[in-house]
């Protein structure tokens, strides 16, 4: 009896952590849309954040969500994992583009307004959501085998989930989207992190190793597209000559948590 209730204090205790450190994560998003919509801040500023954040998410996937999954099960199951998830989001992507949500990480006037594009804010909504899961789902699969988080992993989202929340608030703000819209996208969203890294802990814990490595694959195909179909045309659309070393800047950033950890 006593060994029963233990071992379910421990299982509360991890989905408790899972959701915790994914809400945290995501609060990210809200620090950087608080920090786009009611700032002025220059576009080369928005591209010089939104290139570390790259970098980060880069160097992430290649040294934490790859590595692990190609050192579970293999090369064949990690690529084809990573090209699955990038299928994937790649396909949601197209479907949300097609409404209005093509230009969500933008900071300056792409983004429709509601008049210009029926829609657009459902679109972009479920845009945001889209690119958060991912990250959210790895970060609770990441307590699955000792017991602690990967602070890289959540490090990382957090880094870059700052960027991302300041380029799309600025420019949802340049599109006439309300205060309470934007806050409340992004408060909802933060919390739809927790759920999802929740859930990655809560759902996935008794898998098969080989079925988890593909599916932090998956999850590290569809960051490498978001991250090249978002966040990249970002950072380039202001680019100055120090964007390059921003970029790598962030990567070792990354990479430097990974050694210490």
């Amino acid at each position: 009896m006593e060994s029963g209730a233990r071992g379910n204090r421990v299982a509360m205790a991890g989905w408790l952590q899972a959701g915790g450190w994914g809400l945290l994560a995501g609060s990210a998003l809200l620090v950087g849309a608080a920090l786009g919509y009611l700032a002025r801040i220059p576009g080369k500023a928005i591209a010089s954040v939104m290139a570390f954040g790259a970098g980060v998410l880069l160097s992430a996937v290649a040294f934490e969500l790859f590595a692990e999954a190609d050192a579970q099960a293999g090369l064949w199951p990690t690529a084809l994992g990573a090209v699955a998830g990038a299928a994937l989001y790649t396909g949601c992507n197209v479907l949300l583009a097609r409404r209005g949500a093509r230009h969500r990480k933008r900071s300056g006037d792409q983004q429709p307004s509601e008049s210009e594009q029926q829609g657009s804010g459902l679109a972009l909504a479920l845009g945001a959501l889209l690119d958060g899961v991912p990250e959210s789902i790895v970060i609770g699969t990441s307590l699955l085998g000792g017991g602690t988080v990967s602070v890289v992993t959540v490090a990382a989202v957090f880094l870059s989930n700052v960027p991302e929340g300041l380029a799309s608030a600025a420019g949802m703000r340049h599109a006439g989207r309300s205060k309470a819209y934007v806050f409340g996208l992004w408060t909802g969203i933060a919390v739809l992190s927790g759920i999802a890294s929740w859930a990655g802990y809560a759902l996935l814990g008794g898998v098969p190793a080989a079925v988890l490595a593909g599916i932090t694959a998956l999850a590290g195909g569809a960051i490498l597209a978001m991250v090249a179909d978002t966040m990249i045309p970002e950072a380039f659309e202001n680019a100055h000559l120090l964007i390059g070393l921003i970029t790598v800047a962030g990567f070792l950033t990354a990479f430097a948590l990974s050694q210490a950890e």
